[in-house]
């Protein structure tokens, strides 16, 4: 009856191992599952970044400090169009005034012979089409007086842009004619640049 009973018993043994390993040989056990199913949902997923549209005119107007060899460059931009109403059909203007002092000013003069404007575009899918570079060369020699207290001043218009734009880039370049002596009548050429990005409204 003893043997009987422990034969039975090493059977119900031999029996649970079969299928304890049965078991393991059939994958990750459901309570694994769950962890695994858990942890892969709280796994944090990223989200795309919205970055704000630039607006350098927002505040109706800014100031910018240039360098161009020895002489300084105050140079002032503005709209006399409201931002809400750059939008893509409208004809914009950008008005701008500099002037400039000297490092070392022993009484040159110093000139504007050229400022050029260069519009950039861009829309949510990157550069679109833009109109062409706008420019004033100056009609008087060696150029138009810029030497604080004198300044110069002037208005580009920027025509209607691609329907999808929603930003413009303006890039500014600005050459100067500098006296090399308050009497010569030899100049030395220094150039400053800029650039300014405005909104267009929706």
């Amino acid at each position: 009856m003893t043997t009987s009973r422990s034969t039975r018993l090493m059977a119900a043994v031999a029996g649970a191992g079969l299928i304890a390993l049965a078991l393991s040989g059939c994958g990750t056990p459901p309570w694994e599952q769950a962890q695994l199913q858990s942890s892969a949902s709280s796994t944090p997923t990223s989200t795309p970044t919205i970055e704000p549209l630039v607006n350098e005119l927002a505040t109706g107007s800014t100031e910018r400090k240039l360098v161009a060899g020895d002489a300084a460059l105050t140079v002032r931009y503005w709209s006399s169009l409201s931002m809400d109403q750059w939008t893509v059909n409208a004809n914009k203007p950008i008005s701008f005034g500099l002037s400039a002092t000297l490092g070392t000013d022993a009484g040159q003069g110093v000139y504007l012979s050229k400022v050029t404007l260069v519009p950039a575009v861009a829309g949510e899918s990157g550069a679109l089409a833009a109109p062409g570079a706008v420019s004033d060369q100056a009609n008087v020699s060696p150029g138009y007086s810029i030497k604080d207290p004198y300044s110069y001043s002037q208005t580009f218009i920027l025509p209607a842009v691609d329907p999808a734009a929603t930003s413009m880039t303006l890039s500014f370049t600005y050459e100067l004619l500098i006296q090399t002596t308050p009497t010569s009548t030899e100049y030395s050429k220094q150039t400053a640049s800029d650039t300014l990005t405005i909104a267009i409204a929706p």
